[in-house]
């Protein structure tokens, strides 16, 4: 059995896939800002390298896995720690838990990503820019900005949204380009994505009540008529963290109802041009 850690791991997904992980026998090492092995603040660097430090520690320089499941949604007032925690925490804390991924052999890491990077149209270019740049200043002062200058009724019912679709779109591109990069690809480490639809999680609920929920009055088509559950993303990212899935590196897998497929029917597989 390997030994995992699981960020987010208090609530919603993170908590799901912590569980599945320790049934299927698995030693956890959660990080949460709150009832987990590790509490730390990710939305910081000094949170992200007193976690990474803690987790070395714990792991004795030997990870099998990580699932990068913390974040933060679109209801979040302040655009700056949307950048902070949706993209810096996950991809700052992987590259500092990468050596002990290579020293496993078989290193598995899942990110959890979002379909809103793909039925969203309010990707920033000029955020997506500086998140790939690592200039996480820049980033936070931009999205803000940006936060500032959008319409009133986007700010009112989800004032953080296009920082948050711009930011999982930029960790889909960060982890397919890193995926295949020496560092990680010839050294084992696998590196894949799962976005999720309209899950329902603290951080969809955002106060309400599941109950209240509609599938067929939701914004985005939902193909199923149900929303989510977390036990159904921590699946899929139990798949990915396994042993056999030794092929597998770069993919961004949908695991939505299909509401992407719904509104892009035609956006995949987009034809290659020379």
């Amino acid at each position: 059995m390997g030994t995992h850690v699981v960020t987010g791991a208090a609530s919603g997904m993170g908590a799901a896939t912590a569980r599945v992980l320790r049934e299927a026998g698995h030693t956890v090492i959660g990080i949460d800002l709150r009832d987990a092995d590790i509490t730390a603040d990710l939305g910081t660097d000094e949170g992200r390298e007193a976690a990474v430090s803690e987790a070395l520690e714990r792991c004795a320089g030997r990870l099998d896995g990580v699932a990068a499941v913390a974040g933060v949604g679109p209801s979040m007032p302040d655009a700056g720690t949307v950048v902070s925690v949706n993209y810096f925490n996950p991809v700052r804390l992987l590259e500092g838990l990468l050596p002990a991924l290579a020293a496993s052999g078989a290193g598995r890491v899942v990110v959890i990503g979002s379909n809103s990077s793909t039925t969203v149209p309010m990707i920033d270019d000029q955020l997506v820019g500086h998140l790939l740049a690592g200039d996480e200043e820049a980033a936070r002062e931009h999205a803000r900005a940006a936060q500032d200058a959008a319409p009133a009724a986007v700010r009112a019912t989800s004032p953080t949204i296009s920082a948050y679709a711009t930011t999982k779109f930029a960790l889909a591109r960060w982890a397919r380009r890193t995926a295949v990069t020496p560092e990680w690809a010839r050294r084992g480490v696998l590196l894949n994505v799962v976005a999720p639809g309209a899950v329902v999680t603290p951080l969809m609920l955002a106060g309400g009540r599941p109950e209240d929920l509609d599938a067929d009055a939701f914004p985005t088509p939902m193909p199923l008529g149900v929303f989510g559950n977390p036990e159904d993303i921590a699946f899929w990212v139990h798949q990915f963290l396994r042993p056999e899935a030794r092929f597998t590196t770069g993919a961004v897998l949908c695991v939505d109802g299909g509401t992407d497929a719904a509104m892009r029917p035609d956006a995949q597989p987009t034809a290659m041009t020379v």
